[in-house]
């Protein structure tokens, strides 16, 4: 019997595939993604923020993330929030994050 991983899942992996440009480390490890919610219609809406208020990629990044969301199978809708409470830290990242830049 073969496990299907849950929309959710594969959300949080097309997540996994998007990365800050000045860090090598994607934005789920990063700490990045506060939340993801899915619908059991496939609306999804993920709460983010962004290493720093000034972070040159904030007209970007967002539009990746809907993008990279929208083309996972089952998904219908993407709702991206960039958020600034609570302010990310360092402290956010995962050990696999640590680990991958030296910390």
């Amino acid at each position: 019997m073969t496990d299907t991983p849950t929309l959710k899942e594969r959300v949080i992996e097309a997540l996994r595939t998007v990365y800050d440009p000045e860090i090598p480390v994607d934005i789920y490890e990063l700490g990045l993604v506060y939340d993801v919610a899915v619908s059991p219609d496939g609306d999804v809406s993920i709460q983010m923020t962004l290493t720093a208020p000034g972070c040159p990629v904030a007209g970007s990044l967002p539009a990746e993330v809907e993008a990279r969301v929208k083309a996972v199978p089952g998904v219908s809708e993407v709702r991206v929030d960039l958020v600034w409470e609570p302010p990310w830290s360092p402290e956010r990242m995962t050990e696999e994050a640590r680990l991958a830049l030296g910390l």
